[in-house]
């Protein structure tokens, strides 16, 4: 059974794939171009580094990312594994120390002895089986290589949120809570605003320099990460009721509701750092330092990283992929994680997991069977595929959300439909479980949790 296959990409949906063909029997040689090169926004050498948050979003299970959590924990997923085991406090939702999972990912990799690591950019494509899990920063020298085979190019920018040090938040002014009273209850650290404060911040978001685009690029944004200019742009309150909303949270001086709120949330373990949840920007980094002064608490606030913005590289899937998500012109070659059109670390693990099932059908001449699609898995590959989508409308990136997901039958009450969804993929992720080529856990009874606000 054994055959050797490329896999280009050493992020989360790299990593996966590679993990998951071996684990199958297959020899693999995973290519990714750290230490020798980097892209603009990557800053470390390892492989799966998170970079633009640290958090995976919601842990509740009747959530749809919590769903899939829970479904990839289930097929062994190496990338669910390191999560858990390097998590961090962040209420509700799944966030991890992001050196230690790295670290994680590498080791449990890498010790298989059936996955060869080479660093080095591919700049052509090498001859067999090639999986194509490059992500959203695909180098130009491989983007122009697999236009042979896709045609046009496609992209968007995705941003990336500053990190301040913990040490330089004014606590004076801060109050640690999350929202409702999830998790520990005091794993965010929130920074209030009044009105004044909050329109007057609004107004120099608008006003701050931007960096913009070379002139042969049209900005595109994935209207799940907009830039926080961006989004104050639509209009003055449109933060209030986004990423600034202030719902689930009291000051404890006042003991009222504060009209806006920036939360910080937990970067490491130890709390050394924290990032401005929601606050993905394209403003210039002195601009940045200016206007971010202004939130109350970060006056002399300590910048770690700032935020930033980059192109999003990605196909037309529904046009270019068959069912098994190899490309239509070159079956040779699949494609998983972000450069087929997910969005999220988590979704692009979903998908490198998804490519090395279709993969070994393909090798051992077994016949693929996608999770149903009534599950999270099956819910991302009816997006790949153009099945959850309108015929002939526009392909663009998503998350894991119910909009993918086929319509529950008859008639189930607002309150009701998050249950309703988990139990459903739960007893059909069972039945897909029994022909599955691998051994699937079984599933954990579901503890629903209060609605998770994230970036």
């Amino acid at each position: 059974m054994s055959k050797q296959i490329t896999v280009i990409g050493g992020g989360l949906a790299g990593c996966e794939c590679a993990f998951q063909l071996a684990r199958l029997g297959h020899q693999v040689v995973l290519r990714e171009q750290k230490p020798i090169k980097r892209s603009a926004a990557h800053q470390s050498d390892t492989l799966a580094e998170l970079v633009c948050s640290n958090s995976m979003r919601s842990d509740d299970p009747t959530s749809a990312i919590g769903m899939l959590h829970a479904e990839l924990r289930r097929v062994g997923s190496l990338i669910l594994g390191a999560a858990d085991a390097h998590r961090v406090p962040a209420g509700g939702a799944l966030a991890v120390e992001r050196a230690l999972f790295a670290a994680e990912v590498s080791s449990r990799l890498l010790q298989s002895g059936q996955v060869q690591l080479v660093a080095g950019e591919v700049t052509q494509i090498p001859e067999g089986t090639v999986v194509i899990a490059t992500g959203p920063l695909t180098s130009a020298a491989l983007t122009d290589q697999l236009a042979k085979f896709t045609g046009e190019k496609l992209y968007f920018y995705d941003a990336i949120a500053p990190i301040v040090s913990a040490d330089s938040v004014d606590e004076t002014i801060a109050f640690r809570q999350s929202r409702y009273g999830k998790g520990g209850g005091d794993d965010y650290l929130n920074l209030p605003m009044e009105k004044d404060e909050y329109l007057a911040f609004v107004a120099a978001l608008k006003a701050g320099t931007k960096v913009k685009p070379h002139e042969f690029e049209e900005p595109k944004y994935f209207e799940g990460c907009l830039p926080i200019e961006v989004m104050a742009e639509r209009g003055d309150e449109v933060l209030s009721h986004g990423p600034m909303k202030p719902v689930g949270l009291s000051d404890p001086r006042t003991g009222r509701r504060p009209w806006a709120v920036v939360q910080l949330r937990h970067e490491d373990r130890a709390g050394t750092a924290y990032n401005l949840v929601g606050f993905q920007t394209r403003l210039s980094w002195p601009e940045q330092k200016r206007i971010f002064a202004t939130i109350p608490g970060l006056k002399d606030a300590e910048w770690l990283r700032m935020g930033q913005i980059h192109r999003n590289t990605f196909i037309d899937s529904p046009r270019l992929l068959e069912r098994d998500l190899s490309l239509k012109a070159e079956p040779r070659l699949f494609f998983a994680g972000q450069i087929s059109g997910v969005e999220g670390y988590v979704e692009s693990a979903a998908c490198g997991y998804l490519v090395a099932l279709a993969l070994h059908a393909r090798l051992t001449g077994t016949q693929f069977v996608p999770p149903p699609g009534t599950t999270a898995l099956g819910a991302l590959y009816r997006h790949v595929t153009g099945e959850a989508h309108p015929e002939g409308a526009a392909y663009q990136p998503t998350n894991v959300v119910y909009a993918l997901f086929p319509p529950l039958p008859g008639r189930v009450k607002k309150q009701d439909k998050r249950a309703a969804y988990a139990a459903r993929s739960t007893a059909d992720f069972d039945l897909w479980a029994a022909q599955a080529p691998h051994p699937v856990a079984a599933a954990v009874p579901p503890v629903p949790q209060a609605a998770e606000v994230t970036a």
